[in-house]
């Protein structure tokens, strides 16, 4: 190729290390499909995502690595130029090293300049899913170790003799319930494991959702008359085509919560209404709310909006998260109004078909 040609070299070069990636990607997808397949086994979605992604990266950086070294050896390859620093940079990429960033040094050359780009988007979304992952093991292994170290603790107490029957009764009673809480936890993380990984059957049909959602009223009754509280319930006759099931997961832990962060003597109002062939679930409290700051984050996995949670109101934190969920698997829309110290409205938005 001669020397006044470099837009042509730039472009050969971008499409040969685009399809490249690409193929690399595919056959990871392929490869690791078929694997599952043989060994009988179901990753979560995220999981999957990320080992294709490590591995096609890695095999496109052994190749380019091996074929630039080899041409290089043969003597049939010209000095790299501007392509270098990002044939190194998928190099480090491939090697797990996601905070390398180029340089966009290429004005003179647009192809050069967008695939620079390009590498540092992909950079930077792999760092972010890392370190997403990360997260995701600290607070799984945080939620569980903390109940289990209740029930060491616990038990280990157990052993004296010299207690009596009401502390051996206490102790037992707080064994059991850490022991409820962990498996909620891994029940919940099996659950939106199901849900993410779109392998949770849905089966819509029609029935009445104010029907539901009064029955889920009623079913709690033992918890808001324990704490006194008014339940205001004003529900219209609201037919609706969705997954009894799942929905029900949706209402109970917006009503659980309502409960569970009202004071005594509150009030929780729960609202449903047709509107223009949608319909609104709108739940309102007089509880401890939540700070503008925490309410974008509030349906994150783990993320619990009150640090001074006791045990007996601690809860595994995929609650709202869950039903974030299974509202969007209804083409549905769930949101949070709320102040600190002034309650909570969290509203649900379905289309009635």
């Amino acid at each position: 190729m001669k020397k006044g040609n470099p837009r042509l070299i730039g472009i050969a070069w971008a499409a040969f290390v685009l399809l490249l990636i690409t193929g690399m990607l595919l056959a990871s997808f392929f490869l690791t499909a078929r694997l599952y397949q043989i060994i009988n086994l179901h990753p979560h979605a995220w999981l999957t995502l990320i080992v294709n992604t490590f591995l096609g990266l890695s095999l496109t950086g052994l190749i380019v690595t091996a074929g630039v070294r080899f041409a290089r050896r043969r003597g049939w390859m010209l000095p790299m130029g501007a392509f270098g620093p990002i044939i190194e940079a998928l190099e480090k990429i491939a090697a797990g090293d996601f905070s390398i960033r180029l340089e966009n040094d290429f004005q003179d050359n647009q192809i050069v300049g967008e695939l620079a780009n390009s590498v540092n988007k992909m950079a930077l979304e792999l760092d972010q899913m890392e370190n997403l992952r990360q997260e995701f093991i600290s607070n799984v292994s945080h939620e569980i170790q903390s109940p289990l170290t209740s029930i060491r603790g616990f038990a280990q107490a157990l052993e004296n003799d010299q207690l009596s029957p009401g502390e051996r009764h206490h102790y037992l009673s707080i064994i059991e319930a850490e022991s409820t809480r962990l498996s909620r936890i891994t029940e919940d993380l099996l659950k939106l494991a199901s849900l993410e990984s779109d392998r949770v059957r849905f089966e819509p049909k029609p029935y009445l959702l104010d029907q539901q959602i009064r029955n889920l009223i009623l079913t709690c009754e033992p918890q808001w008359t324990d704490k006194a509280i008014d339940m205001d319930v004003s529900l219209e006759k609201v037919g609706i085509t969705a997954d009894e099931d799942l929905l029900s997961q949706v209402w109970l832990n917006l009503i659980h919560n309502s409960i569970k962060f009202t004071p005594r003597g509150g009030r929780v109002r729960v609202e449903l209404q047709e509107q223009d062939g949608r319909v609104e679930f709108k739940i309102t409290d007089t509880g401890i709310g939540i700070s503008e700051e925490d309410q974008a984050r509030v349906f994150e996995r783990f993320f619990k909006a009150d640090p001074a949670r006791t045990r007996v109101n601690e809860g595994s934190g995929l609650g709202l998260s869950i039903s974030k969920k299974i509202v969007e698997m209804h083409r549905g829309v769930i949101k949070v109004e709320s102040r600190a110290g002034a309650g909570a409205t969290f509203t649900v938005n379905l289309p009635k078909e």
